[in-house]
């Protein structure tokens, strides 16, 4: 299959995305959903706070980053959005928050990194939310 020619068959792209969203959206579910049960657990948080607007307010924002978000991007639902609240937070991770630690503690954050800013440029694919609406604007368009 020639897949430089632009009129080949892109069923094995779509696949591929579909799958690197669903994995990537998962496995950063799991580091958003203790964050979020953080959040209501309702006791005192201690969370990083590189906004200078808080530890509640940075905690909230990571919950929308990391759960919330990462739920968008595994349905492929404002997709691109979703992916820059995740690389905003992932490059406050891997430069800021962990930007004095060895490169191991960075590592998780800077290949989470790459792999949103993969699928920024790239797009989420035919298999997802945001194909289907635009799919369905195209048609009722005159």
């Amino acid at each position: 299959m020639n897949y430089n020619n632009s009129n080949s068959s892109s069923i094995p792209k779509d696949i591929v995305l579909l799958a690197v969203r669903v994995f990537v959206g998962f496995a950063m579910l799991s580091h958003g959903y203790p964050k979020l049960q953080m959040l209501l657990a309702g006791g005192k948080i201690e969370f990083f706070d590189f906004l200078g607007m808080g530890p509640l307010v940075t905690l909230i924002l990571t919950v929308i980053a990391e759960f919330v978000c990462s739920i968008l991007l595994i349905l492929g639902l404002f997709t691109r959005v979703s992916l820059g609240f995740l690389i905003f937070t992932m490059v406050i991770a891997g430069f800021v928050v962990h930007g004095a630690d060895p490169f191991e503690k960075r590592e998780m954050s800077l290949i989470y990194l790459s792999v949103y800013l993969l699928l920024m440029i790239i797009g989420a694919g035919k298999v997802s939310v945001d194909h289907l609406i635009e799919r369905r604007k195209r048609a009722s368009d005159w």
